[in-house]
């Protein structure tokens, strides 16, 4: 089927659109943040004078060391664990089919309809009374449980395309079912694996209700909790937050950007499958 010339200049021109708006953002709170510090700038105008020393001092008044050191830690805790769980609940559902599995698979799919500004209130309590507010498990234990949903519903529509040949194969040399999970199953859905993996971390290290809600100290925070140090008693520092900003995206920009060909390899692979 060909396409006309017509179509071609309509989805180039809707490309060039979608890229506006996308850029359009990162642009304005890169010109905003080289203003300098304490000023409210209007609109999209370069400086006369760029403060590019501004990065520095968003970095240093945010102590984002010990925030870089604290999500690390926060993302070492909900992402190995969201996968392995995930991963796992996603097999028995989508491949296993033990009893009970589609009542099972529509509580996660219920789940997925939880905003976390509906459960925050209970959730604070129940934080409370397990003695964990203000430590990092006070985020990474309700991350691995809010991310469970997804997690389930993405791993299984991988496993539920799985021949079932493949399996049968495998019982027929031996294989018991964890050695089928393991075995068989993992390494094939490894592209899955990998871009589920990626919107882990870009969810966990963005996290920044649950931070400022649940953990006092700046320092055990994740680094979107870095934005409140550029709010003071009488006003908030525009161009430092804007800085701040840039600076608390770059890593997630890095892994999405190095990472980018796996994640589209694992969507077309999900699309293809039948």
């Amino acid at each position: 089927m060909r396409v006309s010339r017509r179509e071609v200049l309509l989805g180039r021109a809707l490309l060039v659109v979608l890229m506006a708006v996308t850029v359009v953002p990162f642009l304005s709170l890169l010109v905003t943040a080289l203003h300098p510090s304490g000023t409210y700038p209007e609109g999209i105008s370069w400086p006369a004078d760029p403060q590019w020393g501004n990065f520095a001092d968003a970095f240093t008044a945010a102590n984002m060391p010990a925030l870089l050191l604290s999500s690390a830690l926060i993302v070492v805790g909900v992402v190995p664990a969201s996968l392995v769980l995930g991963t796992m609940a996603g097999f028995a559902f989508g491949h296993l089919r033990m009893p009970g599995h589609r009542a099972g698979f529509l509580l996660f799919v219920v789940g997925l309809t939880l905003p976390f500004e509906g459960i925050l209130t209970p959730l604070y309590f129940q934080i409370r009374d397990m003695g964990l507010l203000n430590t990092r498990w006070a985020i990474i234990l309700p991350l691995i449980g809010l991310f469970m949903p997804f997690s389930v519903l993405w791993m299984r529509a991988f496993f539920v395309g799985m021949p079932d040949d493949l399996s049968e194969a495998a019982r027929i040399d031996g294989a018991t079912t964890w050695q089928l999970f393991w075995r068989v199953h993992v390494p094939i859905a490894m592209p899955a694996l990998s871009s589920l993996a990626i919107l882990l971390f870009l969810w966990t290290w963005n996290q920044f209700l649950l931070a400022i809600v649940l953990v006092d100290d700046p320092a055990k925070r994740t680094m979107a909790g870095a934005l409140g140090a550029f709010q003071g008693r009488f006003g908030t520092d525009i161009p430092l937050l804007c800085a701040g900003s840039l600076l608390i995206m770059t890593p997630t920009l890095v892994v999405f950007l190095i990472f980018q060909r796996r994640f589209v390899a694992a969507l077309l692979q999900g699309s293809v499958k039948g």
